[in-house]
């Protein structure tokens, strides 16, 4: 999709270097973002996908490197309602007591650190849940939701904040087809009202037309940065696990970085 891109970045990773334990895993990273682009982060399973977007909402700290987000250095970014995360979707979560409303709820509390919602964060909760066509079950429990269903609730909590930098992991995995179709249809929404986008994906499948560029890792390295490839596009990447060993106990967190 051509469209008109702001050239201010809102995602500037330059040289990054990061480790889990003794291994290293990114091994100086370049990365760009800019307002208004959709960016698909691809490659195989140990390529270090998952954990760029894990240094960029700074949960996996870097070993050298240099992070800007809208402009201002990570370290000194508080800003954080501005950007919204969707992690891989785990089992973890399946037994927590909450209604689809509850969780999708959450996503308001970059916004609002204490106190009751206002009317603005429940019109926003209500459309974020009828984003991802969940309006009639927003009483249900999330225990009793089927895996494409918990994705969708995953991604109505982040854009429940009204975010205009949408980071997503993994946001197909395990993802029946009709869920997979209304997620792609919630996202080109987002994409239209000027959200910017940065995505892990297994395959690009229903979400291609909406990318603007593909960044291809390997072995922590930027081996591709243009035009998604064409054979990613319509195949899986060899070797590749759906669920990073790191994401367990993530989707529930109320909180961006908490």
């Amino acid at each position: 999709m051509a469209q008109e891109l702001d050239p201010e970045p809102v995602i500037s990773v330059r040289g990054a270097t990061a480790a889990l334990g003794a291994r290293p895993v990114l091994r100086g990273v370049d990365l760009t973002v800019r307002r208004g682009e959709v960016v698909a982060l691809l490659g195989a399973n140990g390529s270090g996908k998952s954990t760029a977007v894990r240094s960029v909402i700074g949960q996996v700290p870097l070993t050298g490197g240099r992070i800007e987000l809208f402009g201002t250095e990570q370290k000194r970014f508080r800003d954080w309602s501005r950007v919204g995360y969707v992690p891989q979707r785990t089992t973890a979560a399946s037994g927590v007591p909450a209604t689809i409303r509850e969780v999708v709820a959450s996503g308001r509390l970059s916004r609002r650190r204490f106190g009751w919602l206002t009317k603005d964060d429940k019109a926003a909760v209500a459309r974020a849940i009828d984003l991802v066509g969940l309006t009639e079950r927003a009483k249900d429990s999330v225990s009793a939701l089927s895996g494409g269903q918990h994705q969708r609730v995953l991604i109505a909590r982040a854009l429940a904040s009204e975010p205009e930098l949408l980071i997503m992991d993994e946001p197909m995995a395990g993802v029946d087809l009709a869920s997979q179709e209304i997620l792609a249809a919630t996202l080109r929404e987002q994409v239209a009202g000027g959200t910017s986008v940065l995505l892990v994906l297994h395959e690009l499948g229903p979400l291609e037309p909406l990318i603007d560029r593909a960044v291809v890792l390997r072995d922590g390295c930027v081996v591709h940065d243009g035009p998604p490839p064409e054979a990613v596009g319509q195949h899986a990447l060899p070797g590749h696990d759906h669920v990073h060993p790191h994401a367990a106990g993530e989707p529930l967190r109320t909180g961006l970085l908490t």
